[in-house]
């Protein structure tokens, strides 16, 4: 008894044509799907690479974003907060002028003094109060911050705040000290 193998060379032709096919159409589909034209390392190993650094790179700008945008806002915060004590100095300095004009009597300096003493503790209260994230700025205990503001290790801006209390002598400023005395021309 014989034995015929019968092989239909055509349809496996056919049948590898269409395995072929199904494999780029499931492949078309992956990236209509993802949008994206490199899905894995096969399709460009070196595009993958650099398409996975410069993601990463985005994501980092996006973060340095928005540490920048807190970096503003802390900064904001505490300028209003001087603005507002600029403008109780200028007051102060307003009524310590008023106060030394002779014609003042001794009830009306003592109302001035009043006043300047409650000037004097808004100034401590704004320092003690005022706050972002739940950090005081203007108290002394705020220090100096960093911000990453880029993609990269390094790039940063500090941010540093000091103590605007009334009762410190630096007030946020450098302090500097002067002698009474002339020189030979004066």
């Amino acid at each position: 008894m014989a034995v015929n193998v019968n092989t239909n060379v055509s349809a496996m032709t056919a049948q590898r044509y269409l395995n072929n096919a199904n494999s780029a159409q499931q492949t078309s589909m992956e990236r209509l799907a993802s949008g994206s034209k490199i899905n894995s390392a096969k399709d460009d190993a070196a595009g993958l690479q650099i398409s996975n650094r410069l993601n990463v790179q985005s994501r980092g700008l996006d973060v340095a974003v928005r540490n920048a945008n807190d970096g503003i806002s802390i900064a904001q915060t505490a300028e209003g907060a001087m603005n507002e004590t600029t403008n109780i100095l200028q007051r102060m300095r307003d009524l310590s002028l008023q106060s030394s004009n002779g014609s003042n009597s001794k009830s009306e300096r003592v109302a001035i003094q009043e006043e300047v003493t409650a000037l004097n503790d808004e100034l401590n209260r704004i320092a003690e109060t005022t706050s972002f994230g739940g950090n005081k700025l203007l108290n002394g205990t705020h220090g100096t911050k960093s911000f990453q503001i880029g993609a990269d290790n390094g790039e940063a801006v500090m941010l540093q705040l000091k103590d605007m209390r009334s009762d410190n002598a630096q007030m946020g400023g450098k302090s500097y000290q002067t002698e009474n005395a002339k020189d030979k021309d004066w």
